[in-house]
């Protein structure tokens, strides 16, 4: 066995060992979620399930206003925080990559500073200022929240991915007679597609699993968004103790959106990441 048939096993064992770690709470919460309502209470618990039974979903899908309700406003909330993200920071990125703006570079850095401040701190100020403005208990003010935690990272990715096009691009589409506007839309927007998924990725995943927003600015049992809902469903108890059941039907349906938009998307997630770090 040569040198690098030893490496390339090693790394294959290593991958494997990785992916057993990583996805081994996965298939527990999986397994516990098919699981009767007396098994999955059952001390010291079962790794495998003695019979399947999908009580645990039908209890969750009935539970308070219903999952198709909470799930909804987490996936509303989510869309319009991509949307948000999208519309702020694709103007932002291209003006501050392609224009002379004075005081650019200070301008961009001051913005990125907003990621040091913990938005948890924010929270109470924004509070009073959405009560104020009548955002609060809405998935719009929802969406603002989480667009304001994105917002930072989301301007560096699209600011990055703006200044890796060729500037012959541009250059050719104004000799075409193409105006600001269409040279956005037709020369660059297309050129920049990674970084466009990336960003509405990462502002999907923040948006749908964020907790603690979700929970000061909601109060109203029909805004409440997925994981607002799940701790709920954490201080429900049966036969004296939570219903571990019902908990883990909503993580495994919680958790089954975001790998299912990281596989689907994920080779221009990679693309998205890489851009604008090499040249």
């Amino acid at each position: 066995m040569t040198r690098k048939s030893r490496k390339g096993y090693l790394a294959g064992a290593i991958s494997v060992a990785l992916i057993v770690v990583f996805a081994a709470p996965l298939l527990v919460s999986v397994l516990a979620s098919i699981k009767s309502k007396l098994e999955a209470a059952t001390l010291p618990p079962t790794y495998l399930p003695h019979s399947f039974s999908f009580e645990s979903y039908e209890r969750l899908w009935n539970y308070q206003s219903g999952l198709a309700t909470y799930a909804g406003n987490s996936l509303g909330t989510a869309l319009i925080t991509i949307v948000l993200c999208l519309g702020l920071t694709i103007p932002a990125g291209y003006g501050l990559a392609r224009y002379p703006v004075p005081f650019k570079e200070p301008i961009f850095v001051l913005l990125l500073l907003a990621l040091i401040i913990p938005y948890q701190a924010l929270l109470t100020p924004l509070f009073f200022m959405f009560v104020k403005i009548n955002l609060h208990n809405s998935l719009l003010g929802l969406a603002i929240l989480h667009t304001s935690i994105q917002l930072p990272f989301s301007l560096y990715v699209m600011r990055n991915a703006f200044e890796t096009v060729p500037k012959e691009l541009e250059e050719a589409g104004i000799v075409d007679g193409c105006n600001s506007f269409q040279i956005l839309r037709r020369v660059f927007l297309p050129a920049i597609v990674p970084a466009i998924i990336t960003v509405a990725l990462f502002a999907f995943i923040t948006s749908w699993n964020e907790f603690l927003g979700a929970l000061v600015l909601l109060s109203r049992d029909t805004s409440f968004t997925l994981p607002v809902i799940l701790a709920a469903a954490r201080q429900q108890t049966i036969l004296g103790g939570t219903d571990w059941g019902m908990l883990q039907a909503g993580i495994t349906i919680s958790v089954l959106p975001c790998i299912l938009f990281y596989v689907l998307l994920q080779k221009y997630y990679v693309s998205g990441l890489l851009s604008g770090a090499v040249k």
